[in-house]
């Protein structure tokens, strides 16, 4: 069973956290990644950085541009990681644009991650039609997981075909807007956790955009499985440094 089907089954709410490779340095993925870890994070997304990334808010987006500057590619990423197992258990998601996954070839890419003990993909800019036509099969073959996003604008029928084409979780976006760009949750964003958490989908829901503290979290998790935090991480480590991790898992977790 892949590490996350196996974190999914935990009676517990989980929390995933969000950072982009090579930020604030280079070197420091592998760190970042450890120190989550050790802390009690549940699951750690890895951001391989894009120079046009589509759905992602400010906060990120420097990150981005940040790591591209540092040198961070999709080789520098797979070869920090190459040992990665060695020191962390938890599951380990790659999220990025589906560009540098084309360049690399996209089977390769899925044999690297297998190789190095990725156990999911999240692709924003990646069509469920296409994925579902054109690469299930290939990700299958590696045992990686692809996690969809819906969001308050994501029709029935569509989320119900997302459903039914996912082994893992859903990723609901709190909002149509970009990451990092809300704080708290009104009526709205609270009536469409409900109304999904009410639909009979077979993957559990993790939500994410918006969650930057206890309060978020805690509002998430009343109808969701477990939450996502991105941009109030990025914030913290660029502001605290990365050795003050244990402070941010705990501010929400407490």
């Amino acid at each position: 069973m892949n590490r996350i089907q196996t974190k999914l089954k935990e009676n517990k709410k989980l929390l995933s956290i969000y950072f982009t490779a090579g930020y604030p340095s280079i070197d420091d993925t592998v760190g970042i990644i450890e120190g989550l870890e050790k802390n009690g994070v549940d699951m750690i997304e890895i951001g391989l950085p894009f120079s046009d990334p589509l759905a992602d808010g400010p906060t990120i987006q420097a990150s981005s541009t940040q790591a591209l500057k540092n040198g961070m590619t999709t080789e520098v990423l797979f070869d920090q990681l190459k040992d990665i197992r060695k020191t962390v258990s938890i599951p380990l998601i790659i999220m990025g644009y589906f560009n540098p996954m084309l360049q690399y070839g996209v089977e390769a890419f899925c044999k690297k991650c297998q190789d190095i003990g990725i156990d999911g993909l999240i692709i924003p800019d990646l069509p469920v039609d296409v994925y579902n036509d054109e690469y299930k099969a290939t990700f299958e073959k590696y045992g990686l997981i692809n996690v969809f996003l819906i969001t308050p604008q994501t029709s029935v029928e569509r989320i119900n075909f997302i459903d039914s084409i996912s082994n893992g979780f859903i990723y609901m976006v709190s909002s149509a807007s970009v990451t990092g760009s809300s704080s708290g949750f009104g009526n709205e964003q609270m009536s469409y956790f409900e109304r999904i958490a009410k639909m009979e989908i077979k993957n559990p829901q993790i939500i994410g955009f918006g969650i930057s503290d206890n309060e978020t979290f805690t509002q998430a998790t009343q109808y969701a499985k477990g939450a996502i935090i991105g941009s109030a991480f990025i914030k913290h480590i660029t502001e605290k440094g990365i050795n003050k991790t244990d402070a941010f898992v705990k501010s929400i977790l407490s």
